[in-house]
């Protein structure tokens, strides 16, 4: 009965691990690049990431912070080669139609002097602990441009 019950406890013990390896896989980009190439392929990437299942989420700190302001640089909004994209277009089309979870560093609003109003729709600022605890989270990937 013994062996049978430590039997037991082994397979479910088991399926518990691979129940949890089973969860879905996360991916939290962070992007502080200035170079607009660089800020695209990071949104490209982010986006068919999503494409293929994954839950995702984007950190903006320094220069790239300022693909989230509603008054953005031309280098944020003009169009990149191949096809005409530009970073906060893919940015936008991300958290309109799936729900992106978008922030920008906690000192990135104060460092500027201005507060959440200069963001665009669906951008806050990040809080340290809830970032650092996303950065660490199980079935958590991090891209960092």
């Amino acid at each position: 009965m013994r062996k049978l019950a430590a039997a037991t406890l082994i397979a479910g013990l088991g399926l518990a691990g691979a129940a949890q390896a089973e969860g879905p896989n996360k991916l939290l980009t962070i992007l502080t690049a200035p170079e607009p190439q660089t800020q695209l392929m990071a949104m490209v990437l982010t986006m068919n990431a999503i494409g293929a299942g994954a839950e995702a989420e984007v950190l903006l700190c320094g220069p790239a912070g300022d693909i989230a302001l509603k008054e953005a640089p031309a280098s944020a909004t003009e169009g990149q080669p191949p096809k005409g994209a530009s970073p906060q277009g893919l940015l936008k089309t991300m958290i309109e139609k799936n729900g992106l979870k978008v922030q920008v560093c906690a000192i990135y609003l104060p460092g500027k002097g201005a507060d959440a109003s200069i963001l665009m729709d669906g951008v806050t600022a990040a809080a340290p602990d809830a970032m650092g605890a996303a950065i660490v989270a199980p079935n958590t990937t991090v891209m960092s441009f």
